[in-house]
């Protein structure tokens, strides 16, 4: 009778190598999921660490300008969001010190490459903390820059020319130089130097101001003032300064310049008969 022989061995090998191989994928399976619920959490954390961080500083920078509020407030949430990337991607196993190196070099570069739009930034980040003008009121700065300040943003700033021109003012620009604001003190003095010729002082003084103090657009508070700026042989110069609205500057000006020219006119030709012509003062 013939035996029949089996040899086990290779079977109990195969069984052995799946057995091997299924536990290691199990065990990575788990590492694996391990890590990307972890990712996942850090991703939901990170969503709720960018609204907790912008509600915190929404309020701790409630009195700063609204402008440089909400630089601040995108600033701190960009900033929670790096950290969120950095955190998920070490969770996942992946070495974030090569890419914090590479972020930080990129960085390094284009501040160099933009050291004139962080200038502007830098300005516009002291102008709107130093506040030296608001919106609306009129500005004179430098390289001629004139009008009435439209917007105020971190690197620029628009200003309306008299002319009805709208231009961008970089911030540097403007907080490296004299600024001059004609609207901030609300009130504003008008400064004329009148040359009255040879005619009788303290008369024309009585006149000028007579002149001036009734304007619509003349305050009352404080007066009008009329004194002697200098005299010599051939004319005689007088200040006269009405105090107006900052806003009615220009138009103060002009019509009681018109005022007191017509005025010196009539009494020129009134006392034309009785004394020599004297030169038009004008």
């Amino acid at each position: 009778m013939t035996s029949l022989a089996f040899d086990v061995t290779p079977v109990l090998n195969r069984f052995d190598m799946a057995s091997w191989f299924n536990k290691n994928l199990i065990d990575l399976g788990f590492q694996v999921g391990t890590k990307l619920l972890w990712a996942l959490a850090i991703i939901l954390i990170t969503r709720y660490a960018i609204d907790l961080v912008a509600r915190f500083t929404r309020r701790a920078f409630n009195p700063v300008e609204p402008t440089l509020r909400k630089f601040l407030i995108q600033a701190s949430e960009i900033l929670t969001l790096v950290v969120g990337i950095v955190a998920f991607l070490s969770a996942l196993g992946i070495q974030a010190t090569s890419l914090v190196a590479v972020v930080g070099a990129a960085g390094l570069a284009i501040g160099l490459a933009l050291q004139n739009t962080l200038s502007h930034f830098a300005a516009g980040v002291m102008l709107l903390n130093q506040r030296p003008f608001e919106v609306g009121d009129f500005i004179e700065g430098p390289q001629g820059v004139k009008g009435v300040v439209d917007a105020i943003g971190i690197f620029s700033t628009t200003v309306v020319t008299p002319d009805n021109i709208k231009i961008t003012v970089p911030n540097s620009n403007l907080f490296s130089g004299v600024l001059k604001n004609t609207t901030a003190m609300r009130t504003r003095r008008v400064d004329l130097k009148i040359d009255i010729g040879d005619r009788p002082i303290e008369p024309t003084i009585i006149l000028l101001l007579s002149l001036v103090q009734p304007h619509p657009l003349v305050l009352s508070n404080p007066k009008t003032t009329c004194h002697v700026a200098s005299i010599s042989p051939r004319a005689t110069i007088l200040y006269l300064r009405p105090w107006c609205r900052a806003e009615a500057y220009e138009q103060v000006q002009s019509e009681i310049l018109q005022l007191v020219k017509e005025a010196l006119n009539e009494t020129n030709l009134s006392s034309a008969g009785e004394r020599e012509p004297i030169d038009d003062p004008w």
